[in-house]
């Protein structure tokens, strides 16, 4: 059953190629969706896939990439949404 989720990522998410790489995570996952950067420092974005491969990605964006921190992930299930492919917004 697919679900859509938002998340929100808080800390050392900038400039540490964390975009690029949830993008690469998700489709690996086969994950569909958007990922951008916030003015806030904040990454942002929202995935689409069945529960388990969503769980998998959710529990990458905890630590994202090796020069990463992450102090804090807001993740929600919200309405469903169909996306295609993966892709980084720029605002």
């Amino acid at each position: 059953m697919q679900k859509t989720c938002s998340f929100r990522v808080n800390g050392l998410v900038q400039g540490v190629f964390f975009r690029q790489s949830t993008q690469q995570q998700a489709k690996l996952l086969g994950v569909t969706g958007w990922v951008r950067n916030r003015s806030d420092g904040c990454v942002e974005g929202q995935a689409t896939g069945d529960e388990k491969m969503l769980k998998t990605l959710r529990a990458w964006l905890n630590h994202g990439p090796a020069m990463a921190t992450v102090l804090k992930l807001e993740w929600k299930e919200t309405e469903l949404q169909r996306f295609d492919g993966f892709c980084i917004r720029l605002s």
